[in-house]
């Protein structure tokens, strides 16, 4: 029973203080005794020079029984240094044994002024100094060491009865007529009783703020099991955390909305998200472990930690290897084939949405991410009024005619190849406004937009995924991912890029591109009305003016 009892106490104080373990709680808490115990002692030093310093100034102010006020105070010195230097720095104190050290430092400061304030009862000063100074270090302790509120309230109160003993004794000299009280002794009494009182609530009113304050932020910090350690992204719905399983110990990602962020669509949208990611099991699509809400109606699921760089971050003005890019497309493309043997359509393929990683040892995995726009499909397309995607990877159907079939995520997928390869884009466009009137354009030839070598087999496949109309594209993801795997078996340029290529770079670059800062998406998926939209641009005919391309 009383083990459960001390449980409790435990996991309240671990909550209040940030602590995620039993053992944390402990170290913290013995750190922070330690810097209790070194603050009184400085205190005392400073208190002794003092004491020094004034009664060699002032001899006629020096008490009788002053060598006995020296040893008590060397003797509280000493204790202060052993339990700071000896116990607290050093070695792994248990819970039971800090409590008793918290007992000893703050109850024993007070015996120790309780015993000096009569010894120098000829100085009236002497006690009110004595009960200042205890004040500051029941003030100190409830700032320093975590305490719960009822444990400040007690431990304050009996630091406080020795010094309320010695205002009795300085009361029954000054009754004898030893000592010499301003004021009488039955009030001088009262007045440190009261002051006391004073000291001990504020003391337990600060314990209380600074422990609700903390378990606040601990909360906040909280997730169901899991511990938010640090932002490492934002997207359109929310942010992505680093954080921790409080059991399991496991580095995991966790995707955020806040409750104010959360409306009736957004709610759908990311209830979709998950419940879509939870049913692909392909090892390029990222993993999700769990879903929930926290304590304040934050939603949240947790997947996969990712410890690599998005396409965007890899290829960014660094067109990469033809070889490179192919296993790439065909790991993008078993993701992309799952998703749609199940009827889900991606919707926002794009760089930014494609991790690069390293998995158990294997390097260049790739994993697509962010299903936040995902659509069940029934038949071989959908019809939806609401347009979302990303600028320059939406495919013509879905602009034109908010058409959403498999083909969409083929045509991103090609955009993001050519991106890949030439390290732009394929359609520089940043807003949705122009959409529409560029939704002809066609990509700059690779040989023009690229030194790198593009074998003529893999730019005819780029290109068919970038065809305009969906019936001229790849009839699935497979079937890309086989046009894929003959052009790697017939151009031998293609096979270059091979596990030992991979693992070299990653050996070779990881570093420099961890510490390098990462920014916010680079590409912004935006959701405009179609309702607003202006009709195509048709090509111009004979005798037409050619528009401007601005």
């Amino acid at each position: 029973m009383a083990d459960t009892a001390r449980s409790r106490r435990m996991r309240a104080q671990r909550l209040a203080w940030g602590a995620q373990s039993e053992e944390e709680a402990r170290v913290y808490r013995q750190g922070r005794l330690a810097m209790f115990s070194k603050a009184l002692f400085w205190a005392f030093v400073a208190l002794v020079v003092f004491l020094f310093a004034m009664y060699t100034a002032y001899p006629e102010i020096k008490p009788g029984n002053q060598n006995l006020i020296y040893g008590v105070a060397t003797l509280a010195l000493a204790t202060l240094a052993v339990l700071w230097r000896g116990l607290l720095v050093r070695g792994i104190r248990s819970e039971e044994f800090l409590n008793g050290i918290d007992l000893v430092l703050t109850i024993g400061s007070g015996c120790t002024f309780g015993i000096v304030a009569p010894l120098a009862y000829e100085l009236e000063a002497a006690a009110y100094t004595c009960l200042l100074y205890e004040s500051f270090v029941v003030f100190t302790r409830a700032l320093l060491v975590p305490s719960s509120v009822r444990r400040t309230f007690i431990v304050s109160s009996l630091a406080f009865v020795p010094i309320v003993a010695g205002s009795v004794v300085l009361a029954i000299l000054d009754w004898k007529g030893i000592a010499d009280l301003e004021i009488p002794g039955l009030a001088f009494v009262g007045g440190n009783l009261v002051y006391n009182a004073v000291a001990i609530l504020l003391a337990t009113t600060g314990t209380r703020i600074i422990y609700n304050l903390s378990k606040q932020v601990s909360e906040a910090k909280h997730l169901g099991q899991y511990t938010l350690v640090a932002r490492i992204g934002v997207g359109g719905m929310g942010a992505v955390y680093r954080a921790t399983h409080a059991l399991l110990r496991r580095d995991t990602a966790i995707k955020l909305i806040l409750p104010d962020s959360i409306s009736d669509d957004t709610l759908n949208r990311f209830e979709e998200e998950v419940q879509a990611m939870s049913r692909l099991t392909h090892p390029n699509s990222v993993a999700v472990f769990d879903y929930g809400r926290g304590l304040n109606g934050e939603l949240y699921y947790a997947m996969e930690l990712l410890d690599g760089l998005n396409l965007h971050q890899l290829a960014s003005g660094k067109p990469q290897a033809a070889s490179r890019v192919v296993r790439i497309l065909i790991q993008v493309c078993g993701a992309l084939q799952e998703a749609h043997d199940k009827k889900l359509v991606h919707r926002d393929i794009k760089p930014a949405n494609i991790i690069l990683c390293e998995r158990g040892g294997l390097f260049d995995v790739v994993k697509v991410v962010d299903y936040g726009l995902v659509q069940a499909i029934k038949d071989a397309a959908v019809t939806n009024q609401s347009l979302a995607g990303t600028p320059g990877y939406l495919a013509p159907e879905s602009v034109l005619h908010a058409r959403f079939g498999f083909e969409v995520d083929l045509y991103a997928l090609g955009a993001t190849a050519y991106f890949l390869l030439t390290g732009k884009p394929a359609f520089p466009l940043k807003t949705a406004s122009n959409l529409v009137e560029r939704i002809n354009d066609k990509p700059t030839p690779f040989a023009e937009a690229t030194t790198n070598l593009v074998p003529p087999a893999l730019e005819s496949i780029i290109l068919k995924c970038l065809a305009k109309e969906p019936t001229d594209r790849y009839a699935s993801a497979a079937a890309l991912a086989d046009a894929l795997d003959k052009a790697l078996a017939e151009v031998p340029t293609l096979a270059d890029w091979d596990r030992g290529h991979a693992k070299a770079w990653w050996e070779t670059y990881w570093k420099q591109v961890a510490m390098t800062p990462r920014t916010d998406t680079p590409t912004l998926t935006l959701m405009p009305n179609l309702d607003n939209r202006s009709p195509v641009p048709q090509p111009p005919g004979p005798g037409d003016n050619q528009p401007d391309d601005n």
